[in-house]
């Protein structure tokens, strides 16, 4: 499958110096990265260090991480980053978000403002000062975090913000007072004001037309989205080309770029199809099988496919790399409690390295020193005479540059 809409081209024209072309000249190619978002998320590495020890256990997680994963999210559940008003665990996140910035991958943050997991110290507050309280923190972190996280969840799970009613919050209140338009307006422009460069994300798990219509509400009000996020957490079980193909289509023609941002397909049995809360299912043990981890590879590559073969997609998030410390307890991850990797980290391995990749390349310039990178969108090298460059090749565009050697 060639995904076209994928794929891109750059003519380049080699000179040296002085500007002279240069032919003939042999040159190798190598794509190091691509445009688009392949993530997981960052939470293995909450405690790791640039400390220059390449023998640690983070470096090792990483290892495996970057062989396939380009984006990582990480958590800013507001009860645990700040349970003490004003004593964030900042450094403890920043420590991370360089980690793994400084490694190429691009993080985000999750999320702003949600429901779940709002500090209690809310609570007595009157909705004004929650309301101030919210701003304060978006601020206090969006500037914060600025350069290292340009890309957050604003908001999250906003269709049943209004309506939540599993625990007693002080957000889902201030939300039936404001509205669900205007929450997600404070947490997008309180978030912009604070980093202009910030892209900001709506993100939600219920894909019925409730949250189509709150993203026609938000965007009639002016309120300017960067990015749609989809939840789907398969724990039930894959929900088929078909369906994810169509649900993109459904929220891909806001013309807003869609990040799939929470994504699970199990490797051992599945939740009951009778659970409407997965949350409500948690067992005690929920072990990997050899049958559930064939499957789980097989799906992992469908559902990939289907996803990349949307155009609106820009990134596909995967919830858990790994079991341990997974969502629900959740055998979901591409590395098993052991540490091994399963047959569905191989799987994507194949897709993102290898059916989606450029394999190093030999070429030779024309007589007019011009050689053309045709491939997935991305961050090519080109190398010749002893030095090298780096050249980007854009979705569906041919494109020119002229490298200097």
């Amino acid at each position: 499958m060639t995904l076209s809409h994928r794929r891109g081209a750059t003519r380049i024209t080699l000179v040296d110096a002085a500007g002279a072309s240069l032919a003939h000249t042999p040159v190798r190619v190598e794509q190091k990265g691509h445009a688009f978002g392949f993530g997981n998320t960052g939470f293995d590495f909450l405690d790791c260090e640039n400390d220059g020890a390449h023998s640690s256990p983070c470096d090792q997680r990483a290892e495996l991480f970057l062989e396939v994963f380009n984006a990582a999210t990480l958590p800013f559940y507001w009860a645990r980053f700040e349970p003490e008003r004003g004593k964030p665990d900042t450094a403890r996140l920043m420590a991370a978000a360089r980690y793994l910035a400084d490694r190429g991958v691009t993080v985000k943050g999750h999320p702003l403002v949600w429901h779940t997991l709002a500090p209690e110290w809310l609570l007595p507050l009157d909705d004004a000062a929650v309301e101030a309280a919210i701003r304060e923190r978006i601020t206090r972190d969006v500037t914060g975090f600025a350069g290292v996280i340009d890309l957050w969840d604003a908001i999250n799970e906003v269709c049943i913000l209004p309506r939540f009613d599993a625990e007693v919050n002080a957000i889902t209140r201030l939300a039936q007072s404001k509205g669900r338009v205007e929450m997600v307006r404070l947490a997008v422009d309180t978030a912009r004001e604070a980093n202009p460069n910030a892209r900001l994300v709506l993100n939600d798990f219920i894909l019925t037309d409730e949250y189509e219509h709150l993203i026609e509400d938000c965007l009639a009000a002016g309120v300017q989205l960067d990015a749609i996020g989809v939840q789907t957490h398969m724990h039930q079980g894959f929900r088929g080309e078909d369906e994810i193909a169509a649900l993109l289509e459904r929220f891909g023609r806001f013309g807003v770029p869609v990040q799939m941002t929470e994504t699970t397909l199990v490797s051992g049995d599945l939740m009951p199809a009778h659970i409407v809360d997965l949350n409500d299912y948690q067992p005690d043990h929920w072990p990997s099988t050899p049958e559930g981890e064939a499957r789980q590879a097989d799906e992992m590559v469908r559902h990939y496919t289907t996803v990349l073969e949307n155009p609106a997609v820009e990134s596909l998030t995967y919830w858990g790399f790994a079991d341990a410390g997974s969502w629900l307890g959740a055998p979901s991850g591409f590395v098993r409690v052991d540490g091994s990797t399963k047959p569905s980290y191989d799987a994507l391995l194949g897709l993102v390295k290898g059916d989606w990749w450029l394999s190093p390349t030999e070429m030779v310039s024309d007589a007019d020193g011009v050689v053309t990178i045709e491939g997935f969108a991305g961050d090519y090298r080109v190398s010749a005479r002893g030095s090298e460059a780096s050249v980007e090749v854009g979705r569906s565009v041919t494109t020119e540059t002229t490298v200097t050697l």
